[in-house]
């Protein structure tokens, strides 16, 4: 009898075991070869997470369309990937990346004794008496809190302060264009993300290396101190600074380079302004430019960093990553993230639109996690 029933119990004993089956999450689709190819065999990190995490910036439609990815761990390249069409020597845009690039040339001003960082901002036409604009620093410029009037992004596009400096009325003279606005608020009392803020440090730079109003000079002094102090030091030798008309270094958007040359000069942000031993600008400037600002703690001199930001849109990930994270970030983005805790570069290169962002950051996110703290 007991042998009869037996038929019958042994379905019953494994539903459990046939409902659990169900609830199995599927596996991950296997990595492709280009994949698997573009990840380095000891990267410092799970070498098949670290492919899933790269090959998520290129197949996730959700983060837009990604161009260029280039990840270094202990100054080493451990992957690298770009999308058809693209390459090692392609230069792309770096848009306000260009910004941190226009903050060391002035670090490398101030250390040279062209330029004083608590001083009055050398711009002549605020240099009038009873001009209040005279009280804008070098510094506070720097951390975007001059009190200038400027508007970064509007509906219609149009009507942007940044647009109308860079594309219409003020494209041929842009630093007279954005020097020219009043304030609105007290010298260092607010801060507000201005691009035409970074051209006026352009400006300046440009006058502290020669007071020839010629276009051609200007333009010549800039790129020949660019080159001779930075790019070629740094190694970043594909990179190309664009001038206006007026011969003015269009330095809050507007340097093109290789994902490589970023890197590099991700690398040399994250040894304190050195390359191979040699110190390229102070250390002591690195750490001016990643002190956070007044009334923003998610912003340093021309540079974002990894806390929360004053106006609530976060730009990078607190809480996902050390505090000690910065970035250079920039339009559709762009981004170069330095995690020195991490001995970690990142850099993504592609076009990506506002609502893109967040996910795309979460992604990035993705593979600072991968690394342990070291």
């Amino acid at each position: 009898m007991v042998m009869r029933r037996l038929p019958l119990i042994l379905p019953l004993l494994l539903l459990p075991a046939l409902a659990g089956c169900g609830n199995t999450k599927a596996p991950p689709t296997p990595l492709t070869h280009a994949a698997l190819s573009a990840v380095a065999a000891r990267p410092g990190a799970p070498r098949e997470a670290l492919a899933r995490a790269v090959d998520n910036l290129f197949a996730d439609p959700a983060i837009g369309e990604t161009r260029a990815v280039v990840v270094l761990h202990n100054g080493n390249i451990v992957a690298e990937r770009y999308a058809p069409g693209y390459g090692p020597n392609t230069k792309l845009l770096g848009w306000s990346m260009s910004k941190t690039i226009t903050g060391v040339l002035v670090g490398l001003l101030v250390s040279d004794g062209r330029l004083r960082l608590d001083e009055s901002a050398p711009v002549p036409t605020w240099q009038r008496p009873g001009d209040p604009r005279g009280e804008v620093t070098l510094l506070q410029l720097l951390q975007m809190r001059s009190g200038l009037h400027h508007v970064e992004s509007a509906e219609p596009a149009g009507e942007a302060d940044t647009v109308r400096m860079l594309a219409l009325d003020g494209r041929d003279d842009m630093a007279a264009y954005a020097e020219s606005q009043p304030l609105e608020s007290e010298a260092g009392s607010a801060w507000e993300y201005s691009t035409a803020t970074t051209v006026i440090l352009a400006d300046i730079a440009a006058r502290a290396l020669t007071e020839s109003k010629d276009p051609a000079i200007r333009r010549q002094a800039v790129s020949d101190y660019l080159r001779t102090r930075l790019f070629e030091p740094v190694g970043m030798h594909s990179a190309v600074p664009e001038f206006d008309a007026a011969g003015t270094f269009i330095g809050g958007s507007m340097v093109h380079a290789t994902a490589r040359d970023w890197a590099k000069f991700g690398e040399f942000l994250r040894t304190n302004g050195s390359v191979r031993g040699v110190q390229v600008v102070p250390s002591d400037w690195i750490r001016t430019m990643l002190n956070p600002a007044p009334h923003n703690p998610g912003y340093g001199a021309q540079i974002w960093l990894n806390h929360s930001q004053a106006n609530g849109q976060e730009e990078l990930f607190p809480g996902r990553g050390p505090s000690s994270i910065f970035a250079c970030i920039g339009h559709l983005g762009q981004y170069v993230i330095v995690s020195p805790d991490q001995h970690l570069t990142i850099v993504r290169l592609g076009k990506s639109d506002s609502g893109q962002r967040p996910a795309l950051v979460g992604r990035l996110a993705d593979i600072v996690e991968l690394y342990s703290r070291d």
